[in-house]
């Protein structure tokens, strides 16, 4: 993490330092009350409000142009009226070409979180009143400058950050009867200093904002699994994929206090581990001026720190990811499981985004990308799988922990293992369309 902000503070150090371009996307846009009624305050020149939390403001064709093959983003949030620790996010949504207007559930949208962040506890009398999140984004150059993406789309930046006042309302001075919680700021800085451009000419959004539990939003249920099958029309070469996930429930035991291990896996196999967090949060502690049982009133250590916490209020998250040189057309599975997650009272959620950038012998259709909701349960059994889809079951086959097929059903919901010992299988699932994924299943 010190390495990666070393370099997002070098990188703007250099682009001040070069010629350099700046896109001034949102500019102290103020934020309301999560929870009311859209507000119908005058919105910013040039901005959309898509609700109390998020703006939104198209890229000309200009500022496209303008962009260089090196780019650093910049978001400020503001303090006002919430004085509690919130999650924002910066997207990138393409809409279809000229579309006059859109809203933020358009099933027409199509959107990449591109960054993620933290508010701190801040007090809007006290300094800082601002608080800064730097990313390093070039790898949207080819987004910006693609031919074919803008023909088809016109392109929106989104700031989004979620606020609630009531707690301010009586602890901030000033904040009496308010719902104004934060203000957004947006900036682009751009270079070619010491810079090539990317050459990808793919965009894949496979998971943008998704919540994930084992309560409720799950395809496994009783487990943390989120399963996404995505087409692809062609082959795609040095494939990056490009992950951001938070857990959050703040009840007692809730999994933002509780460290665990995630796995990503495509076509079923494992690409990614990781456990969120495992930082010292002290160089935020700066643009926490509210009181609060996070940072408490003295320097904690290290191992203080990475003992429990998830993310730092006050910093942005990290934006994980892994390549694969080469992954075929047609049907892909990507799946992200926290098989240790508990979801004490059953409270809280991850919020899971992933998207791929890539190179292609042709422009791909983002259009193609499909979400595929499948349950399976129970799991472990005693004898039936049950799959529940909305699309249609082809085939479930089942096989042995060696590899061996052990038994297959043909447009069937549920599969039988009551003949097999106890142990560790595998079912393999067709859908309709050629969609195919795999899941481990227990007999016990």
């Amino acid at each position: 993490m010190y390495k990666k902000l070393f370099f997002l503070n070098i990188l703007l150090a250099g682009l001040f330092q070069s010629q350099t371009t700046q896109v001034n996307v949102i500019s102290q846009a103020t934020y309301y009350d999560g929870y009311a009624a859209t507000v119908s305050d005058p919105v910013p020149a040039g901005l959309i409000r898509l609700s109390n939390t998020r703006y939104a403001r198209k890229l000309t064709d200009a500022e496209l142009n303008s962009f260089k093959a090196k780019i650093a983003m910049r978001v400020t949030i503001g303090a006002l009226c919430d004085n509690y620790d919130r999650l924002g996010s910066v997207f990138l949504a393409m809409i279809p070409k000229n579309q006059p207007t859109y809203t933020l559930n358009d099933a027409n949208v199509k959107r990449v979180e591109v960054g993620r962040y933290i508010t701190p506890f801040m007090n809007k009398n006290r300094s800082p009143l601002e608080v800064p999140y730097t990313y390093d984004l070039s790898n949207l150059y080819s987004v910006f400058h693609d031919t074919g993406l803008r023909n088809a789309y016109d392109m929106y930046m989104e700031l989004d950050v979620f606020g609630v006042p009531y707690a301010a309302q009586t602890q901030v001075a000033g904040c009496s009867g308010r719902i104004d919680v934060f203000s957004g700021t947006l900036n682009f800085f751009s270079t070619d200093t010491g810079a090539t451009p990317t050459d990808y000419n793919t965009i894949v959004p496979i998971l943008t904002y998704n919540t994930l539990n084992n309560y409720n939003s799950t395809n496994v249920p009783g487990e943390t699994v989120r399963i996404v099958n995505f087409n692809l029309p062609n082959p795609v070469t040095n494939a990056r994929f490009y992950v951001i996930s938070t857990p959050h429930g703040a009840n007692s035991g809730g999994e933002e206090y509780v460290r665990r291990q995630n796995y990503t896996y495509i076509d079923d196999v494992q690409m990614l581990t990781y456990t969120p967090g495992g930082i010292s949060c002290e160089p935020y502690r700066v643009y926490n001026t509210q009181g609060n049982g996070i940072y408490g009133t003295v320097p904690k250590t290290l191992n203080e720190w990475t003992s429990w916490n998830n993310w730092c209020p006050g910093n942005s998250v990290p934006i994980r990811g892994f390549t694969l040189p080469n992954i075929t057309a047609g049907n892909h599975t990507l799946k992200h499981t926290i098989p240790t997650a508990v979801f004490n009272q059953q409270q809280g959620d991850v919020y899971l985004s992933v998207y791929m950038q890539g190179k292609s012998n042709a422009a791909l259709d983002i259009k193609d990308i499909k979400t595929v909701d499948v349950s399976i349960y129970p799991n472990p059994t005693s004898d039936f799988v049950n799959i529940k889809s909305k699309e249609d079951i082809v085939s479930i086959s089942l096989f042995s922990i060696d590899g061996k097929k052990l038994a297959e059903t043909h447009q069937e919901s549920r599969i039988d293992l009551s003949p097999y010992s106890t142990g560790i299988y595998f079912v393999n699932i067709v859908l309709k369309g050629g969609i195919t994924f795999k899941h481990k299943i227990i007999k016990k």
